[in-house]
């Protein structure tokens, strides 16, 4: 999940959750679900006790963490993983098997954590220690906030010399961006994925600001991206409808949509990223 799916459920939750009270929670008897809370809560019971009777009052996002704070200024912090979700459900609703964590609201409703891998984590701590946690130290600049400067971005790239596919998806550089959003991103700059960032011209930089940004933007209002796999589903259980918008991703041998190349593909440490061989260089 990367940052446009992350900002969706927060807004989601914004209007769905927040001003309600947690009347019970429960994390589920297996090891898979103690291992989601176990870096930063010991028993069961010691995440649970933090969270019930308490309301809550915002949800914001940091990168791809939810911060969802409490009446009693602690914050349940969530990390998804790869296949973490958020899911509004009622008692009607029968349990998924992947279900870690779960909320049930005061006056009905309930909110669960369902994860197949289980490499998402979630935590709850004091909202002055949050910044402090390690999870949370090393996060780059968000592209949605106002200190995502051009400026700024520029002698970012400049002084990390490092090829851009590695470089967007390093999480500490900018936060948010992962192996779909940066191949879009990259196409829409027109930029290969093996390119200097400290061998672009002031155009070429410009160009890389405004498609991060939009890229960004676009793929929020279309909800989010699903793949086949639907790893990603919306707070609500539906699909992203961004896929049918993606211009490289997944699209090996399709042809761009500008130029009517075929799209190729390379591996980049283990991960594949998509480019047009003509619109990007």
């Amino acid at each position: 999940m990367e940052l446009p799916e992350v900002e969706v459920l927060r807004r989601d939750l914004e209007k769905e959750v927040a001003g309600r009270r947690i009347d019970s929670a429960e994390v589920r008897s297996s090891k898979n679900s103690m291992k989601v809370i176990s870096r930063h809560h010991r028993t069961r019971k010691d995440f649970t006790k933090r969270l019930e009777g308490r309301k809550v009052v915002q949800v914001e996002r940091r990168g791809k963490y939810l911060l969802v704070g409490l009446d009693d200024d602690q914050v349940l912090v969530v990390h998804f993983g790869m296949s973490g979700r958020l899911l509004k459900g009622t008692k009607r609703h029968e349990l998924d098997q992947h279900t870690h964590v779960y909320l049930e609201f005061a006056r009905g409703g309930d909110l669960r954590y369902v994860d197949p891998r289980a490499l998402g984590r979630m935590f709850v701590a004091p909202a002055d220690k949050v910044d402090g946690a390690r999870e949370l130290q090393r996060i780059g600049v968000d592209p949605l906030e106002h200190s995502f400067t051009w400026p700024q971005f520029s002698e970012a790239l400049a002084a990390r010399k490092q090829k851009l596919k590695q470089l967007l998806m390093d999480q500490e550089f900018i936060s948010g961006l992962g192996n779909i959003y940066s191949d879009e991103v990259l196409f829409a700059a027109g930029l290969r994925y093996d390119r200097r960032s400290d061998d672009l011209s002031s155009q070429e930089v410009r160009r890389l600001y405004r498609a991060i940004q939009e890229t960004v933007q676009e793929a929020i209002r279309d909800r989010g991206t699903s793949l086949e796999d639907e790893a990603y589903l919306d707070l609500f259980g539906k699909p992203g409808e961004h896929r049918d918008n993606l211009n490289v991703y997944g699209r090996k041998g399709l042809p761009c949509r500008r130029c009517r190349t075929p799209i190729e593909t390379v591996k980049i440490s283990s991960r594949s990223a998509f480019y047009c061989p003509v619109c990007q260089t």
